[in-house]
């Protein structure tokens, strides 16, 4: 008994150590393209405004191999970002995802500050919810006022040797009123 116990222990503590490295290190290429800081985040916009823009986000190139200065394979041109959208509050109606192309290159341990990026714009301004916010007032689903988004930021690039990279989702919070 005390062996299945220890057992089931053991392979309990593998399942949970396994889901914890979800992270870009599991891709293919030698180095992991992380989201490592943002600036100028609002927390509040308005569906009648725009556009919306994140005041600076970093994207940094960071080699797997500890200690390792990189080369010029490792470089990452960085193609395009993705920008998702979840509900925080009790709706289940979101704006339409939306992929944009971005130009840049980082170099094995170095990063890229993107200034003014875009993260919401007239296609889901123009969907719903945020229509209803934009028209009516309210987001005719829930009856409120705000609706209160979770964004999702992704890039995504390619290295000189050919190993497409792309960074976990970062996320942010904002509130959308009229």
């Amino acid at each position: 008994m005390k062996r299945n116990v220890q057992l089931l222990s053991l392979m309990v503590l593998v399942i949970a150590l396994g889901g914890c490295n979800e992270r870009t290190d599991r891709q293919e290429g030698s180095v992991i393209l992380s989201v490592t800081d943002f600036t100028g985040l609002p927390s509040r916009v308005s569906a009648t405004q725009g556009p919306f823009n994140i005041g600076g986000i970093t994207v940094a190139s960071i080699p797997k191999a500890p200690g390792s200065t990189g080369s010029n394979f490792q470089v990452v041109e960085l193609r395009s970002y993705e920008v998702r959208y979840t509900r925080r509050d009790t709706g289940t109606r979101v704006p339409p995802p939306t992929v944009q192309s971005v130009f840049g290159t980082i170099s094995a341990g170095s990063s890229q500050v993107f200034n003014n990026l875009g993260f919401l714009f007239s296609d889901q301004v123009l969907n719903q919810p945020l229509r209803d916010l934009r028209d009516f007032g309210i987001d005719r689903e829930t009856g409120s006022a705000v609706v209160v988004l979770d964004v999702s930021i992704r890039f995504f690039g390619r290295t000189l040797s050919g190993d497409d990279v792309a960074t976990e989702p970062a996320r942010f919070t904002i509130e959308v009123t009229q």
